[in-house]
This record gives structure tokens, sequence and C-alpha cells, in this order.
């Protein structure tokens, strides 16, 4: 036994099942239900309009229409397959992560319902992850298929989020405060589910209702780093400069509240509780871990390592746990978000160390665009993948995570969740013996 590791704890599941378990925990801590209802607003003397972007803006909006006894009314729209039933509150599907017209032009409608209110009325903003892509009204003289070819670059260059948010708030008519400073002067209370790194509210879905520090020049400076020259009226749009998102101090946002009712750091503290019923000692690494996912893979490998081989941070048996969001730079043909990404790497770099298992997945349900939330990986994971005949670099150099855990059945799928709060990564480390298998033989 390694200096300062303790002895193997029993789990009363095994190691794929207690992963699900704290997968399940981290999405229940975040679910709308439970979350909105303590955080709305008085009711106000006027109309009382809901409106709302994201992969949870729907069952949010249920969450209000059970929780409200008073008139209501309004529009919220959310990813194809995230619908919640609602009788007052009107519900547009739309597609994510590229925009679509029914994106468009509910975006539109939105911010006609909330034009030519008086202060004595209620905005109800209701914003979560995907309503960027979600809410998709050009700037004036852009059009759809101008935001959709810039959008779908940025994804394949490995931009962080706060990159992909600072450039679509410049192309947009909603997003970067544009939509309460067209409710003003009605009061906005925007209730918002954080997938962001550091919850800054004004990256979650573009800060369509909270004043924005960047620029233009600031989003310029974001394509040309990563070389994006197209569409041409997309980039001659940010060279322009013209009709800049809204800044702080600006008067039509001084009715405008901000509540962050559910971040990736609850949701991982959830997990850690649960970790500790199980005589498991939880490590929480960090709420807002960014970078490529197979390099973020490899440091969480070498945590790993470091409490086998040294009991540090902890002894084994611990858990690590993580939230955050990584990017891909596509480079293969395969199929994987960036979740499957990760642990398909993780998988590589620990070639086959016993007692170490780990999950990785996206909390809303979807890792990237695929049917999978995201995948298990298992200290036996590489024996049953050369005993297959599936090569692991492989298939980790043409950015075919989902195929090779497809292949060993070790997807995880949760459907949509109806939440968001980013990726969440759990990485159960026990005593074990010797190695199954080597990455040479997978």
């Amino acid at each position: 036994m390694a200096p300062g590791t303790a002895p193997q704890t029993t789990l009363s599941a095994e190691p794929r099942d207690f992963l699900r378990s704290l997968f399940d925990a981290a999405v229940a801590a975040a679910l709308p239900s439970k979350i909105v209802p303590p955080h709305l607003p008085e009711k106000p003397r006027g109309r009382t309009i809901v409106v709302g972007a994201g992969k949870a803006s729907a069952a949010m909006a249920k969450a209000v229409e059970d929780n409200w006894d008073g008139p209501l009314e309004g529009l919220v729209v959310t990813r194809y397959g995230h619908a919640a039933p609602c009788t007052r509150i009107e519900i547009v599907e739309a597609s994510h992560p590229v925009p679509d017209a029914a994106g468009q032009d509910a975006a539109r409608r939105i911010l006609e319902l909330v034009s030519d209110l008086t202060e004595d009325d209620l905005v109800i903003a209701l914003i979560s992850g995907g309503g960027s892509a979600l809410l998709a009204l050009p700037a004036e003289g852009l059009t759809l298929a101008d935001k959709q070819a810039l959008n779908k670059a940025l994804l394949a260059s490995g931009a962080s989020i706060d990159e992909m948010n600072c450039v679509r708030k410049h192309l947009s008519a909603v997003k970067g405060g544009r939509l309460a400073a067209a409710a003003y002067p009605a009061r906005t209370v925007s209730l918002l589910i954080s997938d962001v790194p550091g919850d800054d509210p004004s990256v979650i879905a573009s800060g369509p209702t909270v004043p924005d520090r960047t620029t233009f020049a600031d989003a310029l400076a974001i394509v040309r780093k990563y070389a994006i020259t197209e569409p041409s009226a997309a980039i001659e749009h940010l060279e322009r400069g013209e009709g800049e998102s809204i800044k702080p101090g600006d008067e039509r946002l001084q009715n405008a509240e901000t509540r962050l009712i559910a971040t990736p750091q609850l949701s991982l503290e959830a997990a850690a509780s649960l970790c500790r019923e199980a005589g498991l000692q939880p490590l929480i690494l960090g709420d807002a871990i960014e970078g490529e996912s197979r390099e973020v893979a490899r440091v969480m490998a070498g945590i790993a390592r470091q409490v086998r081989q040294y009991g540090q941070p902890a002894p084994a048996p611990c858990v690590l746990l993580s939230g955050g969001e990584t990017t891909v730079t596509v480079r293969g043909k395969g199929r994987g978000g960036r979740n499957a990404e990760f642990l398909l790497a993780f998988t590589v770099a620990m070639d086959g160390l016993p007692g170490v298992h780990a999950l990785a997945a996206d909390t809303d349900g979807i890792d990237g665009s695929e049917d999978n939330a995201g995948a298990i990986t298992l200290d036996d994971t590489l024996a049953r993948a050369a005993k297959q005949d599936v090569n692991a670099k492989a298939r980790l150099a043409d950015n075919d995570g989902y195929s090779f855990f497809d292949a060993l059945g070790d997807l995880v799928h949760s459907g949509p969740t109806l939440t968001n709060v980013n990726d969440f990564r759990a990485i159960l480390i026990l005593e074990g013996g010797e190695p199954t298998a080597r990455e040479s033989d997978a």
C-alpha cells in the first residue's frame, strides 16, 4: 500500500452504478422545480411577462406556472426535445448549438413581447445555458445564415465559451443586455442557471438581460485569433463596430435585477455529500475548469496517479470531482462531444491503472450534439476494448470518443435533464490489483 493510503472502502454499489448516482445527484440539485420557486419575485401592479431561453427554460417556465398565483403570459425558447407542459407560457423549440429559423422567430417575438411595457409591469427572464444559440436574432444587416456559419466555425475552433459568447453578443439584436433594455421601464428579474466557468451572468446565454463589458474590438480579436475569415458579412459587421452592446451604467438597466439560482458548484457539493455518505472522501478540484478536453484529461490522470502512488492530495479511497467546460479542437471525423473526448483521453492516460474509474457527462443530458450525456470508463476498459479490437489511441486521434464508448456499452444516456450546470466529472479511486491491459494492447 502506498504511503498515506487508507483501507479500501466497501461500496454498496458497483463503481459504474456509484458514478452514475453521483451524476444523478448533481443534476437533481439543479432541477428547476426545486430551485425556481424560492427565487420568484413579488407580484407587480401591472402585467407579468415571462420570457426566456436555454435548455432549462421550459422546465423553469413550468416551475413559475406551478407556483404563480395570478395573471401570467409569455414565451420561452428551448432546445428541441427539452419542452415542458405549460398552459399560460408558450414554449417554442429550436436548434442548438447551431441556430435555426425557429430560434430567430422566437427571439423576435420575445423582443416584441417586452416592448411597450410600463414601470408597473414585471418581466421574469428565465435564462440558462444554450440560450445564446436559441435566442438567435441577428443584428441589423446580418442574416441567420451569417450567424450559423460563424457559429459553426467557433464551435470547431476550440474557442472557450466566454470567447464564443463575446462574438455572439456583437452579432445579435437581443443579447448583450439588449433584451432588458427593450423591456425598460418595466422591472426585469432574471433567474439564471449557470453553465459557464466563473458563473458570470454576462456570459450565461450571452447575457441578454445584463450589461456587457466586452466590445466589438474584443470580438474581432477573437475571430482573428482563431483565423476565422468567413462569413464576410459577419466579419465586416465586427470591423464596423456599430451598435455596441449595453454597457454598465446604462439607465435602461436600472430596473433590472439578476438572481443566480443554480451553479456548477452547488451540484458538485451535492455529489460530494453523496460521497461522504458512502464513506469516500470527496475532493472538489474546481467548478470552472477550462481548456482542451484531452489536456485537462492528462492533468486529471496525473492527479489520480498521485493519489494511488503517494496518497496525495488525499489517500484512496476518494473521489475527485470537477466541473467547468472544456473545448475540443476538431481535427478528426469521428463522433463525440467534449465529455467523451475528455474520458477517452483520460482512459489512454491511465493505461489500465487498477482501481481508477471515472464518469464525464454534461448535466443537460446532451454531450455536444450526440444522444448521450457522456460516458463511463472503468479500470478494465482498455482490456475490454482490446478484446473487441477497438484502438483507444486511434479513436482519440479521430475525435471519436462516442464510437469508442458505444462499442463497449459505456455511454451514459439520461435523455434531456431539463437543467444545465455544465460538465460534471467524477473520478473514483480505490485500491486495486495489477493492470489488466495496457494501451499498446488496445
